[in-house]
């Protein structure tokens, strides 16, 4: 009796603090908000800057877009081999760093030489590639800073994060371009880059955490094997396999339907400016509004079973987008994306989560770098599919194919082992 009153006296002792009071979550979340709010004003500025002051053709313009994704397909499976053998905290100030003074070029060769269109494509690649390599060592150092069982919630936190600077990031880019210019805007981009480093810097790592994680005899395997240990590990996994089909073919379908959505508004459904800007933002209330209820949904459906659930179970509010009507009935359109944008808040919180959580700490980077190398590199191709299929077969029936196709990528997750568990293994594989 006196062992059990012990064990019951020591246990909440052995418990971390919730991540409210979690000092080093804190200052990652918060560095994140601000380069996430960082970059959603650039993707409003910069497309400003190359049409407008620039006069750069449509075409030109689209490049921009190309050249920021590009660098997920031929930079990712390297930066996940440099996430494993560097400090990440370190290297996440520095790439913060670096996109700092590739911004802060923009105004500078505006103002004292003159800028042109080539340069502003080479601050866009090399702040791509900088990117790749923040966001694997972020998504690596994560489950360093919180218990296994806070994955979900501390992923669901920074997901939000992402909503929030969707939702409130190109208003507020709209409003410093008015106010100061594209060219000036990119001084608060930089600012928001400056947030972000600072706060990285106050974070202390544990002890058993900081520091490099590779072994010697990982550091002399050839590059060959280094780059592709983390697909071979996805490989070995069948759910982590189920889970990367599901995403990718979501990621290709969504981005088809993304690269004709604005103009199917436009044309098809006659919307006003104003109206496209609020079916966004009704987009990025369902994401917000998820990530808030993800810890809890997760605890009552299952923290397993809830990543098949999260995709399968809005899918037909998706075809209320090519049901949208004329007039307000735009909103309809507002509606499924809403619907969509809950669906990626929690199902990447808990597809991450169950990432995180089953993969060795050794190889967490080069896992991260091949989800993003497969996952993100078909991005590209999406959004080239969706253009031609608009053109062959009409922007509605384009948008059939898309909402049906990114709702068919559950068949991944819904026949697969995770229909069997509820919730994650008690243990890191």
């Amino acid at each position: 009796m006196t062992q059990q009153v012990a064990s019951a006296v020591e246990t909440p002792k052995a418990e971390p603090a919730p991540l409210w009071r979690s000092r080093n979550f804190l200052y990652l979340w918060l560095g994140q908000t601000a380069g996430e709010l960082g970059s959603r004003v650039s993707s409003v500025a910069l497309p400003v800057l190359a049409a407008g002051t620039l006069q750069a053709t449509v075409f030109q313009v689209s490049l921009l877009t190309t050249l920021a994704w590009l660098p997920y397909l031929v930079f990712s499976l390297p930066a996940g081999v440099i996430a494993d053998r560097l400090d990440q905290r370190r290297l996440m100030i520095a790439c913060d760093f670096g996109r700092l003074l590739l911004i802060v070029s923009l105004p500078l060769v505006a103002f004292a030489w003159h800028l042109t269109l080539w340069y502003l494509y080479l601050v866009v690649g090399v702040s791509g590639l900088l990117t790749v390599l923040f966001n694997v060592a972020y998504k690596s150092a994560l489950p360093r800073l919180v218990a296994k069982h806070q994955l979900i919630e501390g992923n669901a936190k920074l997901t939000m994060s992402q909503d929030f600077a969707e939702l409130i990031g190109p208003s507020i880019g709209g409003a410093l371009i008015g106010l100061l210019g594209s060219v000036r805007t990119f001084f608060g981009n930089a600012l928001a880059y400056l947030i972000s480093m600072i706060t990285l810097m106050m974070i202390r790592y544990p002890s058993a955490a900081a520091g490099a994680t590779g072994s010697d005899e990982e550091d002399k395997a050839p590059l060959r094997v280094q780059l592709t240990e983390g697909l071979a590990f996805i490989r070995s996994q069948p759910i982590l396999r189920k889970i990367l089909a599901c995403t990718t073919t979501s990621n290709f379908f969504v981005m088809a339907s993304g690269s004709i959505e604005v103009t199917f508004m436009l044309r098809e459904l006659h919307a006003s400016p104003y109206l496209v800007g609020l079916v966004f933002s009704i987009s990025a209330m369902g994401g917000l509004l998820m990530g808030a209820l993800a810890t809890r949904l997760s605890k009552s459906i299952g923290s397993a079973r809830i990543i098949w659930v999260a995709m399968a179970a809005p899918g037909p509010l998706y075809l209320l987008m090519p049901l949208a009507q004329p007039g307000w009935g735009v909103l309809l359109y507002g509606l499924g994306l809403a619907a969509f944008s809950a669906n990626v808040v929690l199902y990447n919180v808990a597809a991450t989560s169950y990432q995180q959580h089953i993969t060795p700490d050794r190889i967490l980077g080069r896992v991260n770098a091949s989800f993003m190398w497969v996952c993100l590199g078909v991005i590209p191709l999406g959004a080239l599919f969706g253009g031609v299929l608009g053109t062959q077969i009409g922007l509605r029936g384009a948008l059939w194919v898309c909402v049906l196709g990114t709702w068919s990528a559950a068949l991944f997750v819904v026949f697969s082992p995770l229909r069997r568990m509820r919730d994650m293994p008690a243990e890191s594989a």
